[in-house]
């Protein structure tokens, strides 16, 4: 079966070469794969390297709490990362991290695998809530490499619970240890022989509580102008967050923006382009501002966040949260608003989502499916408790200490 799976990968590279001349980020992908061996090579063979991979930014945000614990805890360790996504590479500098290489993961064929494994020689593997490649995972066991998987999640129309997925339930029986996030995954993995289990949580709640305290410190020193902007657009007020909307949220929006008041609101668009910024300002012609142009402020009602980074700073100044994605099946983080103590909304289609799921079941948040259900949840949220979200926001942390603690058992003898 691996021979076919191999077969296979080197049909799905062809594709992506060919699919590259009319997609740019595809094309960014395999421009950012060149020459990966000689950066391989570069790095140094002396350090204790510590290997973590993550598909892209979202988990190498729900990995880096562990990471940077553990760089605090073994200070001569080398930490790499390796992205399969682009975005992963493109964003990751942007965060505070103890990181000291990135990489793109090479494209998962057996020669790739091994020339990598051979010339990194990591003390561990660390895979981040999944994507998992069968002949990266093979190498690695094949070279007694531990191998654990953190933030693991899991459900079981997925392949390797199925007859068909033999071959893919055999990889995920190469690890040494699944950290995972709740005890359906562990279920699951029970169901095809695995044992070596600790349901440890999400490390994700852990990320967002970091990222608040540097909030907080940030927010009276002198680096702070950037939020002077929501300050002054707000005026005191307490504003709907639109987070990481896509057109169905923002038309909801604009249906129910007549019942609203007026009411501030702050739109931060999954997609920044200027053709999407532009369309926003036509949506919702003369009542938004950008935040990049807010020294010409006229008392606009909206204000358009066409930069990266300022949504999970804005969440503090937000009354409430409609969290984009939720109609397509692909959320976005809805802890960032939590956090702050924020009630949530979001479209039907959260079903791989299991913090939505907690979520609804203990009243933080609301499914809504148009603007007469977003109308309704404004009115209910002066009367939902901010301190309950906030008091389970704090309970839920921990992972990382258990992650942590977890890998270091492990490696202990080759960290030291």
């Amino acid at each position: 079966m691996r021979f076919f799976y191999s077969a296979g990968i080197q049909l799905f590279i062809a594709i992506l070469h060919i699919a590259s001349f009319f997609n740019s980020k595809i094309k960014e992908g395999i421009h950012g794969r060149k020459n990966w061996k000689s950066k391989v090579q570069a790095l140094s063979k002396n350090k204790k390297i510590i290997w973590f991979h993550c598909a892209s930014l979202g988990e190498f945000d729900q990995g880096l709490p562990v990471m940077n614990q553990l760089k605090k805890n073994n200070p001569d360790c080398f930490l790499v990362v390796t992205f399969f996504s682009p975005s992963g590479m493109q964003h990751c500098h942007k965060r505070q991290h103890s990181v000291d290489e990135f990489l793109y993961l090479p494209f998962d064929t057996v020669s790739n695998a091994r020339f990598f494994l051979e010339q990194l020689n990591p003390a561990i593997a660390v895979f981040v809530k999944y994507e998992f490649w069968p002949n990266f995972i093979h190498e690695t066991a094949k070279r007694k490499i531990p191998l654990v998987s953190i933030s693991t999640l899991l459900r079981e129309k997925q392949i390797y619970f199925h007859w068909y997925g033999t071959f893919f339930a055999k990889t995920l029986q190469k690890f040494t240890l699944f950290c995972v996030q709740n005890e359906r995954t562990q279920e699951l993995l029970k169901s095809i022989g695995i044992e070596s289990i600790q349901v440890v949580g999400d490390t994700r709640f852990d990320r967002v509580a970091e990222n608040k305290q540097l909030f907080l410190a940030k927010l009276n020193t002198s680096s702070a102008c950037d939020f002077a902007v929501f300050e002054q657009f707000l005026k005191g007020e307490k504003a709907i967050i639109l987070g990481s909307s896509w057109p169905q949220e923002e038309n909801i929006l604009k249906e129910a923006l007549v019942l609203l008041g007026n009411q501030k609101i702050i739109i931060a668009p999954h997609s920044i382009s200027e053709s999407h910024i532009r369309d926003l300002e036509s949506i919702f012609a003369g009542k938004a501002i950008r935040f990049t142009q807010f020294k010409d402020f006229k008392g606009e009602q909206i204000l358009f966040l066409d930069t990266i980074g300022h949504l999970a700073s804005a969440y503090y100044f937000g009354k409430m949260a409609f969290v984009g994605g939720g109609f397509s099946g692909s959320l976005h983080n809805i802890l960032e608003p939590a956090i702050f103590g924020l009630p949530i909304c979001f479209g039907p289609k959260h079903a791989k989502f299991p913090e939505a799921t907690d979520f609804l079941q203990r009243g933080f948040a609301k499914e809504i499916r148009n603007a007469s259900d977003l109308i309704t949840f404004v009115k209910e949220i002066d009367s939902m408790n901010k301190q309950t979200i906030l008091d389970f926001m704090t309970e839920a942390q921990g992972a990382t200490f258990k992650c942590v603690h977890e890998i270091e058992k492990i490696v202990r003898v080759k960290l030291q």
